[in-house]
């Protein structure tokens, strides 16, 4: 389904790919989106978090790919391919359209005397059509010079192949999506290798022998294979870019583009924002002076009027205060800074400049929608002593803990109510419908918040079409389900202007280590109703659990204010079903550390159907997140229909990355194979999980680089 999005984020995506400096070990990729030869595999590796983007064809075959290095000895790959002069029932207009996942583990490094040995999976879900397996080794002989040797199974087998284990189905599968464990390592085997030479960090020459005979393609396409020898020419960029041209097959021209980037290494957002004012230390005389709290309130009021406006400089809001004779507690709001700790850390500044010397300990509680989420408790001494040093000193001396009643204090509310709006453009996508598969909306998007309280918030959005073919999605699959998702051209051609979320949000810290929300109104743009949200959380967990309960009503299409109640007609068959008003699901949520998270969903989706979904995550103090998420529910994979399963991938990019100035805001691109009514969830986007954790310990402490900024 189409979603909004912040143009923004997509531009600062763009400016730190073309900006990067690369190193000399990215390897060349392939034409399977991979690091490889020309059609073949190598056993490199990319630097670890590698993301790429390719684009080639040869023949009649345009392949798409974005891979990603999971982790220094994984790599996977999501591809999409069009191959045109195919005989399917499912090609249009002489296209067959294709989508399918690789997963590579790198089994041996390579040393001085062992070559690097990769076991890859080609293929492992979709329709069959470029399933294979494969073990290859890859050497170095002298700088610049690789040999590689493998063995593959299924279509890496086509040519040259003899017998091996047992026997492997070459049907392809007509939805997809379903993983070919049936398949892997069966039938016959065969040998490839090749040779690659880099003379210089530009170019790459390579000689490979394919396995490949193009069986599918020679049957169905107008293809003709004359030779197994294919060669290939890389040249790179400044910045990584990657420029392939190939002579495959004997008389076959290709060619490929590849864009690869590491969001890892693209440093910190932000850089160009005003400089901290400095910490100001006391004077060793000024320490025990008490004579100030005699009048403890006048001093503390006088105080917090001081200490608010030099937060304000710093775009941070007091939502609370209170001053003792030896320690402070500042309730603090962060609208600003991506990194927690930077807004820690300024926070600290302003304490050290405003209370008087008297007070040692700062206590400083992160709060998110007026909800107190952890305590960061400093010495001031320290931080006088260790402005100049590194960050890791400063953390050493840091202590984390709950935030509760009794140690946060009340909210300040002179400023509330509060209205912010803004204008900005706003795009929505759609991708991989066969007959067009990549759809697009531009427009301009109103959006205003209207804060009652900091815990009660308004806030809605309106969207106006600029131009776009979204309204041109005509495809009319025959769904077992009732219709919750694959409904979405008619909301597409219906709703401009449109309304896509108007809510009114309730939040609260129910209990130490307790949070709720309820969210009333449009919910999101095809549902309207109620969504309630239990989360339990400590401050110094890495593991959280949840739940959520959902009330839905199936929205007008033209995404107005009506609704349409919960039946559906499917177009082809002209049966009409109905779909429950109460979805939800109980999750659990773990930090593995080193960025990677798992989060585990377990309940009822809107179609009513029951299962889970699991998404892993890897994220970079950056602001930077790659993840992927896959849905099993009690739907077959007959009545689910294309794709067998919901499944996809996802990338959030942080707005700082491309403006320098620190910003809280990105954007999330969603890439699914299909989009279909099984596993559907509401798209609620004031989840708490992701608020609550991004101001305790483990997401604290990863961002504590930037204490000092």
């Amino acid at each position: 389904m189409a979603r909004r999005a912040g143009i923004a984020a997509l531009l600062a995506g763009a400016t730190a790919l073309s900006s990067i400096a690369w190193a000399d070990s990215v390897p060349s990729f392939n034409l399977y989106g991979l690091p490889g030869l020309i059609d073949m595999p190598d056993a490199n590796m990319a630097p670890d978090a590698t993301l790429a983007l390719t684009y080639g064809r040869i023949g009649t075959a345009n392949r798409g790919s974005l891979s990603f290095q999971i982790m220094p000895r994984m790599i996977g790959t999501f591809r999409y391919t069009g191959i045109g002069d195919f005989d399917h029932p499912a090609s249009v207009d002489g296209v067959y359209y294709d989508r399918s996942f690789d997963l590579r583990f790198q089994i041996l490094t390579e040393s001085n005397w062992r070559p690097s040995v990769v076991v890859g999976l080609q293929d492992f879900i979709g329709t069959g059509i470029y399933s294979g397996e494969y073990i290859v080794a890859t050497k170095t002989l002298y700088p610049g010079l690789q040999v590689t040797g493998g063995l593959g199974w299924g279509r890496l087998a086509s040519n040259g192949g003899f017998g091996g284990f047992g026997e492997r189905s070459q049907e392809v599968l007509g939805t997809g999506g379903q993983p070919t464990t049936d398949r892997w390592f069966r039938g016959d085997i065969a040998p490839f290798g090749g040779i690659s030479w880099s003379p210089n960090k530009r170019l790459t020459y390579k000689i490979e022998y394919s396995s490949d005979a193009y069986d599918t393609e020679s049957e169905r396409a107008d293809f003709e294979q004359n030779s197994p020898i294919n060669l290939g020419l890389d040249y790179h960029f400044d910045g990584g870019t990657q420029l392939s041209l190939y002579l495959a097959h004997g008389t076959t021209l290709g060619a490929q583009v590849t864009l690869p980037m590491n969001p890892k290494t693209l440093g910190v957002p932000g850089g160009i924002e005003s400089a901290p004012s400095p910490v100001k230390p006391r004077q060793p005389a000024d320490v025990n002076d008490l004579g100030w709290a005699s009048d403890l309130a006048t001093a503390e009021a006088s105080t917090e009027a001081r200490l608010a406006k030099s937060l304000e400089r710093d775009n941070l809001e007091l939502q609370g205060f209170r001053l003792e004779p030896r320690r402070a507690t500042l309730r603090l709001r962060n609208d600003k800074y991506g990194a927690p700790a930077q807004a820690i850390g300024r926070a600290a500044r302003s304490m050290s400049r405003v209370l008087p010397a008297s007070v040692e300990e700062f206590v400083i509680i992160p709060s998110q929608n007026g909800m107190p989420t952890s305590t960061v408790t400093m010495r001031r001494s320290d931080i006088e002593a260790l402005e100049n040093e590194a960050a890791t000193d400063m953390l050493a001396r840091t202590r984390f803990g709950e935030a509760t009643s009794a140690n946060t204090p009340p909210m300040t509310l002179d400023s509330y109510p509060r209205f912010r709006w803004s204008l900005a453009p706003y795009y929505a996508y759609s991708t991989f419908d066969p007959e067009g598969p990549l759809r697009l909306d531009l427009g301009a998007s109103l959006r205003g918040t209207y804060e009652i309280t900091p815990n009660i918030v308004l806030s809605g959005s309106v969207n106006k079409k600029i131009f776009g073919n979204l309204d041109d999605i005509s495809r009319e699959d025959e769904s077992k389900l009732p219709r919750v998702r694959t409904d979405y051209g008619e909301f597409a051609r219906e709703s401009d202007p449109s309304i896509p979320r108007l809510t009114l949000g309730f939040y609260g810290k129910l209990a130490p280590e307790l949070y709720g929300r309820l969210t009333l109104g449009y919910l999101e743009p095809m549902y309207a109703g109620a969504s309630t949200e239990v989360l339990w959380k400590p401050a110094d967990s890495r593991f959280a659990l949840g739940a959520e309960v959902n009330y839905v009503e199936r929205r007008d299409f033209d995404m107005l204010f009506g609704v349409q109640g919960n039946e559906t007609t499917d177009p082809v068959s002209g049966i009409t079903r109905s779909f429950p008003h109460v979805n939800g699901h109980v999750s659990a949520y773990y930090d593995f550390g080193q960025g990677y998270n798992a989060q585990l969903d377990v309940g009822r989706y809107i179609a009513g159907d029951s299962g889970a979904t699991l998404t892993v995550t890897r994220e970079f103090v950056n602001g930077w997140r790659i993840g992927a998420f896959a849905t099993k529910t009690d739907v077959s994979s007959e009545d689910f229909g294309e794709g067998s399963f919901d499944k996809g991938l996802f990338i959030t990019i942080p707005v700082a990355i491309g403006t320098g100035e620190p910003s809280r805001a990105d954007s999330t691109i969603t890439l699914r194979s299909v989009q279909r009514d099984g596993g559907a969830k509401l798209n609620i986007d004031d989840r708490l999980y992701e608020r609550i954790r991004e101001n305790h310990e483990p997401d604290v402490a990863a961002s504590w680089g930037r204490f000092w900024r």
